[in-house]
């Protein structure tokens, strides 16, 4: 069976955070569509409600069922298709640790090789119910920072035990991501992020075209994968999301989501299924 989670949660997509400690967001999809390329900057786990998905990455490709988790390593990217099967909807929760907290986890030497990817399989009811107080903790304001730190160190532990990785930062790019990811709607010049890792700009383009990227490339990536993520996980106006990751003109944010993912931004919230898996 899935998770038991609030009705109200499980109406409505919504996006709650704990600055430095973790945040949390739904997703309702009401036809099925697939993303290419997606980034996962932090560890995430994934509990699917109903309908499945499907990731595609360089650790292979995973199914994951109603009821079912998967966890995902941060520092990697993968083509990802939500698809409903007999729901009338796809719907998810997701939760992602951030930084802050990472950076005070000191994890226990596993005796295996950890994975990035973890298929979790249809979760124990003590590993949902840690789930379920850690995401409805995160906007409550009766509780303090410790505690609700508390709680989301207990699922990283879950998740070691279970064999997953963390994070992978062996590359550069993503560090960039992190940076720009910050603030999506922020003109960033080339001298303003090299000065950050006190660089060059010479050094900074050097070091991105040695893992096939751009700064031009990892920005607009930054904004169209922050766009995607409020238009699944909140009911905010399209022009509001263009706004946030930077296009003044909601004309050509569509435009350029369109070109990123192969749909336009109304057809994440499209409430009826067009019978195809829009390919991105």
């Amino acid at each position: 069976m899935p998770p038991a989670f609030p009705e109200k949660k499980r109406m409505q997509p919504t996006i709650v955070q704990r600055a430095g400690i973790a945040v949390s967001g739904s997703i309702v999809q009401r036809q099925p569509l697939q993303f290419r390329r997606l980034w996962i900057d932090l560890p995430t786990l994934v509990f699917v409600e109903s309908g499945y998905k499907i990731l595609h990455g360089e650790a292979g490709t995973f199914r994951v069922e109603a009821g079912q988790a998967v966890a995902l390593a941060g520092g990697q990217a993968f083509d990802v298709t939500n698809y409903l099967g007999e729901a009338p909807s796809y719907r998810a929760r997701w939760l992602a640790w951030e930084r802050g907290l990472l950076e005070c986890w000191r994890a226990p030497t596993a005796s295996d090789r950890p994975r990035p990817v973890v298929t979790l399989g249809t979760v124990a009811p003590a590993f949902a119910d840690a789930f379920t107080a850690l995401t409805q903790s995160l906007d409550d304001p009766a509780l303090p920072d410790a505690v609700v730190g508390h709680r989301a160190l207990e699922m990283l532990v879950w998740l070691e035990g279970a064999g997953c990785l963390l994070l992978d930062d062996r590359h550069f790019a993503p560090r960039v991501r992190r940076l720009l990811a910050g603030d999506p709607a922020h003109e960033w010049r080339s001298p303003e992020v090299a000065g950050h890792f006190a660089m060059s700009e010479a050094s900074l383009r050097r070091h991105l075209a040695a893992e096939d990227s751009s700064l031009s490339e990892i920005l607009l990536d930054v904004r169209m994968s922050t766009a995607l993520t409020l238009l699944q996980s909140t009911a905010q106006p399209v022009t509001r999301i263009a706004g946030e990751v930077g296009y003044q003109s909601p004309s050509q944010f569509a435009v350029r989501f369109r070109r990123r993912f192969g749909c336009s931004p109304s057809d994440i919230r499209r409430d009826s299924p067009r019978g195809r898996v829009a390919l991105a």
